[in-house]
Formats: C-alpha cells, sequence, structure tokens
C-alpha cells in the first residue's frame, strides 16, 4: 500500500525536490540560529521585524494583560467572534476606504476561500501565471472556468479578455501586487482599465505589499493612488505586521456574500483573540512610524535590481540551487532554494527577502556571493 509514497519520496530525492522542516533553534529579528550557528536571515516575511522583537512583544503584553485569551473555541459564525474581531475589520475598512472587511486565519484560506466561491458555473476567472498557489487552488476547487494568462502580459490578457469574456455571465480579473517569488509588480493601471473595458471584477492580493508599500503602508494601491479601483483586496497579517491570519476589504455585499459562501471561513475555528488584539495593536502604534525604514528597504530592493524588496536569483537547476544556499550557509545566510513546483522548471531560485534591519551592505555581499558560485 506504502509503495508508490516510497517510490514518489526516492523520485523527488533524485530530481533534488525534496523538501525537509528546518528545526531552529532560535530567531531573533533579523538572524535565525541553525545547528548552533547565527545566521543572517535572508528567508523571512519578517518585513518590518515586528515577529520575534522582544521589545515589542514585552510592550503589547504590557498593554493587553489578561485582556485577551489564547483561543476562540469556535468559527467565526458561531460564538467565535469577540469585540475585538470587528474592530480590526472596522480599522481595515476605514483605513481602505472601504465598505466593509472579513477576516480569515491565513492568506491561504483567504485566497482558497474567496476564488473557490467568487463564481460560479457560467462565470470565468483570468488569472495571472504566476499568482500564488492558493489562488490556484481555489480555482480548481471553483466551479467556474478559469484561464491563466502570460505573467504580467497585458497584451495577452485583452486577447483572452476579446476571445473569452462574451462566453461568461460573470468574469473576474486575480493578480498580485507583488509576485512572492519574482518580486515584480502587476501593471495595476492597465488591469483597471481592462476590468472596466471588459465589465471585470478585479481582485487583488496585497500580501507581500501591505506593511510594506503606500504612505501609511496599506500596500501598492495606496502608492498609485488606486485603492478605490479596486474590488477586493486582499492582504496578509502574517507577514510584514508580524502576526497571524488575513483579510479581505471591499464592497459590504462581496463581504456578505463571502461571509456566506467562503468555505475557509465558516468551517475554520477563529483566530485566538490574543493574535486579533496584536494585529490591531501593532498597525494603531508601530506602522504609522516605520515610513522612513520601509522607504530605505524599498530602495535597497531597487539598487539590487528589483522592483521590491523581494530579490531573487535565478539559478536554473534544482542541485544547483541546493549548492549556492549551502554555499551561503557556510558563509552566515540563511537562504532556502525555491524549487519547482513553486516556481517554473529550470527556473529554481534563491529568494532573497530584505527587511528593514538588513543594511545594503549585507545584502550586496550575500548577492556577490551567491552569484560567484553560479
Amino acid at each position: 500500500m506504502f509503495e508508490s509514497y516510497t517510490q514518489t519520496i526516492e523520485q523527488l530525492k533524485n530530481l533534488s525536490h525534496f523538501r525537509n522542516i528546518k528545526d531552529f533553534e532560535k530567531k531573533d529579528e533579523k538572524y535565525i540560529y541553525l545547528n548552533s550557528k547565527k545566521l543572517l536571515n535572508l528567508s523571512s516575511n519578517n518585513y518590518l521585524g515586528f515577529a520575534d522583537n522582544k521589545q515589542i512583544t514585552d510592550e503589547f503584553l504590557n498593554y493587553a494583560g489578561d485582556k485577551y485569551s489564547f483561543g476562540s473555541a469556535s468559527a467565526r459564525l458561531l460564538t467565535g467572534t469577540l469585540p475585538v474581531y470587528k474592530e480590526l475589520e472596522d480599522l481595515i475598512s476605514e483605513i481602505f476606504n472601504k465598505e466593509k472587511t472579513l477576516i480569515f486565519n491565513s492568506g491561504y484560506h483567504a485566497n482558497v476561500g474567496i476564488n473557490s466561491c467568487i463564481t460560479e458555473k457560467g462565470d470565468v476567472i483570468f488569472s495571472d501565471k504566476l499568482n500564488h498557489a492558493s489562488i490556484i487552488d481555489g480555482m480548481q476547487l471553483s466551479k467556474s472556468k478559469f484561464f491563466r494568462y502570460p505573467h504580467n502580459n497585458i497584451e495577452a490578457l485583452e486577447k483572452l479578455l476579446i476571445r473569452e469574456r462574451k462566453n461568461f455571465k460573470n468574469a473576474v480579473i486575480v493578480s498580485e501586487s507583488v509576485f512572492s517569488m519574482d518580486g515584480d509588480i502587476a501593471n495595476l493601471n492597465k488591469l483597471i482599465e481592462l476590468k472596466e473595458k471588459y465589465n471585470c471584477m478585479l481582485i487583488l492580493d496585497e500580501a507581500h505589499a501591505f506593511g510594506v508599500f503606500g504612505k501609511t503602508g496599506i500596500g501598492v494601491t495606496e502608492t498609485l493612488g488606486l485603492t478605490d479601483k479596486i474590488d477586493l483586496i486582499i492582504g496578509t497579517f502574517g507577514k510584514a505586521i508580524g502576526s497571524m491570519g488575513a483579510f479581505a476589504t471591499g464592497r459590504k455585499i462581496l463581504i456578505d456574500y463571502l461571509t456566506n459562501k467562503s468555505r475557509s471561513f465558516i468551517f475554520s475555528t477563529s483566530l485566538p483573540p490574543i493574535n486579533i488584539a496584536f494585529t490591531k495593536w501593532i498597525i494603531e502604534n508601530k506602522l504609522p512610524y516605520t515610513f522612513e525604514k520601509r522607504m530605505n528597504m524599498l530602495d535597497i530592493g531597487q539598487k539590487a535590481g528589483s522592483s521590491s524588496h523581494i530579490i531573487p536569483i535565478i539559478i536554473g537547476g534544482n542541485e544547483e540551487t541546493i549548492e549556492t544556499c549551502d554555499i551561503l550557509f557556510q558563509n552566515g545566510y540563511f537562504t532556502l532554494p525555491i524549487r519547482p513546483p513553486t516556481v517554473p522548471e529550470g527556473t529554481s531560485r534563491l529568494r532573497l527577502s530584505l527587511t528593514t534591519e538588513i543594511t545594503e551592505k549585507e545584502i550586496f555581499n550575500a548577492i556577490s556571493l551567491a552569484k560567484q558560485t553560479k
């Protein structure tokens, strides 16, 4: 019975695709400790340094006291909603100037839950080819048809719309703003132009932009002044905010629909109140004071040839990518090999993630060492 699993594992190992869980000893701000070795962490989504920050944790716990429990013990639609949940949802609605917001347990829960139910049979979704796996999984669970257009290729998307839009009742265009493995940014002006021209809804995943881009940190849409043009914005609390969970914000009719139709929301125990309170506290008390640090981080990313704080270094082969990571490890840097199916075959890479604590010298030393080994 288990032979097929053994064969699959052996095949993954032979192709240098096998993954295992790292047993880290501890993390603190920009460093991570593995096998008694202190390493500069270049694989973290802790972009603003809020997670694992003892000073911030102590400050929050001093504020929170014993007001919040460590478990909700119920789904939101049963007894899993306390005032702090509504307070956080109202805060997100306010900063995005949207009608209503819904909290999900993670970005994966949000994208699977939304993209699986936002369309029905007779509808269609048009998705960027490099959208996150959670978006793809959601579309595959949907009863609607979906098409994946070449990455950031507006001309190809419009050709698809011309050919297919007339064949369906409702249509959705879905994209990330900052793409998680390439660090580039979607052409939002053109996506908005196409969604209006072809009568589509536009859903934007700001997971890697929320907390980083924009004057107040709400994302690429704020940087470009386009927040009001996006029908549904998705964001996460588990990256720049340093907490846990995700949100969808937009028209009240859409949020009410998701509340009643999104299975990942309906059938999940809600996040612990302490996490919800921490997220709200970070957004209100820490995020407003990060502008200069965020702009410096993005400036370093641009100097490294990226459009964002995510810097890809394409190696190509799986084995060569693993070897490059090992060399970086020996020199005090921690980064993981990104391989298929996360990225297309032949494009295995290092994905270097900047945080506000990492200096320009540190990142360029790592880049230089990685390129020497290619």
